[in-house]
C-alpha cells in the first residue's frame, strides 16, 4: 500500500479507500516490539474514533481506534501467529482489519499523507 493513498488520524491510525486499516509507521515505532494483537470481531459495527482493538508491546497495551464508522468485515489472522508484522510492515502485511465504510465523507475528513507529516512535525 502506498502511504500517499491513505488517510490518517491524530491517534496514528490509517485507512485505505477499500477500508483496510492499521497503525502508522510512527505509531509502531512508539509502540516498539509488538507481542500480541487483540483484533475486533468480524461483524462488529464501530463508530468513528471508537476503540476497536488492542496492540500489546513489551512495554504497554495500546487501544487502536477506528478511523471511520463502519462494520468490520475481515481481520488479519496472520497477526495471531506473528504480531511483529505490525512493526515489520505496518502498511502491508501488518494491517489490522478491513471495514465496510458507512460514510465515505468521514474518510475524506481525515488527514492526507502530507497533512499527517506536518502533524507529526508539530507534535
Amino acid at each position: 500500500m502506498n502511504p500517499n493513498d491513505l488517510r490518517y488520524t491524530k491517534s496514528h491510525e490509517w485507512i485505505s479507500a477499500d477500508g483496510t486499516a492499521g497503525v502508522t509507521d510512527h505509531a509502531q515505532h512508539e509502540i516498539t516490539d509488538v507481542v500480541f494483537v487483540e483484533l475486533p470481531k468480524v461483524g462488529r459495527v464501530c463508530k468513528s474514533a471508537e476503540a476497536c482493538c488492542v496492540v500489546e508491546s513489551v512495554k504497554a497495551a495500546f487501544d487502536i481506534y477506528t478511523p471511520v464508522s463502519g462494520e468490520i468485515i475481515s481481520i488479519n489472522t496472520d497477526l495471531s501467529g506473528n504480531p511483529g508484522l505490525v512493526n515489520q510492515s505496518p502498511y502491508e502485511a501488518g494491517w489490522l482489519y478491513k471495514m465496510k465504510i458507512s460514510d465515505d465523507s468521514e474518510r475524506e475528513k481525515l488527514m492526507t499523507y502530507e497533512q499527517y507529516q506536518e502533524f507529526l512535525k508539530s507534535n
